[in-house]
């Protein structure tokens, strides 16, 4: 698989993908006075191997936010939207993304076909994002997508406070779905709960709203950090 995204994260010895997000679920101002230039930057220092970028509106997000945040890294990106049109690929390509959000629970699954073999045709790594086996069972090519387990649920809007549980209970079967990069995303608040993960398999969690509340970013875990244990 040639992907840039796919690459940095397993080469990364912090491989999180760190969130751009203006807002949380509740509307809360996630920013705090900061630009996303400083927030890229304190990313990049701590070693972020690529980046995802909010630009739904439903937390705030703008395409120019993604523009903006291209123009402060080189880091492979990943557009966070509800994509569901082939010609939001394209235009996704276009805004500087590497990788681009398909979220499978509000796809049909011959939509959800002809956008990953879009994506790939585009030159863009599909991120399929998935809550259950059955959800997982209708991603195509999976060797060639990132798949992602959400622990948190789009019927609210992702307002809980998600279930790490599901990454543990659904890790087996995505392994076995043949992705080379299966990733944890949502509800990981710490990180204590970022290193259980990473020791259970994942290579590699998605982290927004925590990181963005995080005093010390170099807290985080490394693939060498034992669960329980703090940098």
């Amino acid at each position: 698989m040639n992907s840039p995204f796919v690459t940095a994260l397993l080469a990364a010895e912090r491989p999180l993908i760190m969130e751009v997000k203006r807002r949380d679920a509740h509307g809360t101002d996630l920013l705090a006075g900061r630009t996303p230039a400083e927030v890229v930057a304190a990313y990049e220092a701590a070693g972020a191997p690529c980046l995802s970028v909010v630009t739904g509106r439903w937390f705030g997000g703008t395409d120019a936010l993604l523009r903006e945040v291209r123009e402060h890294t080189v880091l492979p990106l990943l557009r966070k939207d509800f994509v569901t049109r082939r010609a939001q690929l394209t235009e996704t390509r276009e805004l500087g993304a590497s990788a681009v959000l398909l979220t499978a629970g509000l796809l049909p699954a011959r939509t959800l076909r002809t956008l990953v073999i879009g994506a790939l045709r585009t030159g863009l790594t599909p991120f399929v994002e998935i809550t259950s086996e059955e959800e997982l069972a209708r991603v195509p090519h999976p060797e060639e997508c990132v798949i992602a387990v959400n622990n948190k649920d789009i019927g609210d809007r992702e307002r809980g406070a998600g279930d790490l549980g599901r990454s543990l209970r659904l890790l087996p079967a995505v392994r076995a779905a043949g992705t080379p990069c299966p990733v944890s995303a949502g509800g990981i608040d710490g990180p204590e709960a970022a290193a259980r993960l990473l020791a259970a398999g994942y290579r590699g969690l998605l982290v927004a709203t925590a990181l963005l509340r995080s005093p010390d970013l170099n807290a985080w875990p490394t693939v060498n950090t034992p669960p329980g244990m703090h940098m």
